[in-house]
């Protein structure tokens, strides 16, 4: 019995990884992009080391043109068959405000996430030519709801991505079924320390932020909820339900 595919871009590392991660552990084939090098992440290869998975490093900068096209047509004569399943989680997240925001950063934005989620869930209905349904989700963000002034052409981004589930499902229609994940703060970066994680848990409505395993285990729902289409899934701790007014990297400094 042939394993399902999953494509995950920007799979090898952070939220991707964690993402491919849980696919291959739940019996995922997994066809991976990045744009830097092909060396998946600690916890992402010890889970391709002991899983049964097939997979497969696929190079690309998906901003560039033609670049969907290009990668669909790769994985395809790579497994022989279309994917399964697209988990569109590559992205730009930039610092602009409005005082910044220009076209460049605007551009930069737009190409790699919208453009290229909303061309390879194209590129992926095509390929898989009406005999299969496909299921996309697009890795989206909770401040789709209650944005604030910060990241503005990410967030400005994320919104477009986010209109583009029901689009797309309507578009797409029996062909393929479309939903979003809307995480919150998952994985932190440097900008925060013990004491502003602590103060961001205590503000979830739900009294804690998110972890890594919660938005794949959103992912894999999706994947088999074969009558969902055209929805998004809030896996925040509640964040969406509350308006902040910077970032949460700016709170409390």
């Amino acid at each position: 019995m042939t394993r399902p595919l999953a494509l995950v871009t920007g799979g090898m590392r952070r939220l991707g990884a964690a993402i491919a991660g849980d696919l291959a552990d739940a019996g995922y084939d997994l066809a991976l992009t990045s744009h830097g090098d092909g060396a998946p992440e600690a916890a992402l290869a010890a889970t391709l080391q002991r899983s049964a998975a097939d997979w497969h490093y696929f190079p690309a900068d998906l901003s560039a043109e033609g670049a969907a096209d290009r990668l669909m047509h790769e994985v395809v004569a790579h497994f022989g068959r279309a994917p399964d399943l697209l988990v569109n989680n590559a992205a730009l997240f930039g610092q602009d405000g409005w005082e910044s925001l220009s076209p460049d950063t605007l551009d930069a934005h737009f190409r790699l996430n919208l453009f290229a989620p909303v061309l390879l869930s194209r590129a992926l209905v095509q390929a898989a030519g009406g005999t299969a349904q496909p299921a996309i989700v697009h890795i989206v963000d909770q401040r789709i709801t209650n944005p604030n002034g910060d990241q503005l052409s990410y967030t400005l981004s994320k919104q477009a991505l986010a209109g583009s589930v029901r689009s797309l499902a309507a578009a797409f229609g029996h062909r393929a079924r479309v939903n979003g994940v809307a995480p919150g703060l998952v994985i932190p970066t440097d900008d925060y320390d013990d004491a502003l994680m602590a103060r961001l848990n205590d503000e979830m409505p739900l009294g804690k932020l998110p972890e890594a395993r919660a938005i794949a285990e959103a992912v894999l729902y999706l994947a088999g909820a074969r009558h969902v289409t055209g929805q998004i899934l809030f896996v925040d701790g509640g964040a969406h339900l509350r308006s902040y007014r910077r970032d949460f990297m700016h709170l409390g400094k």
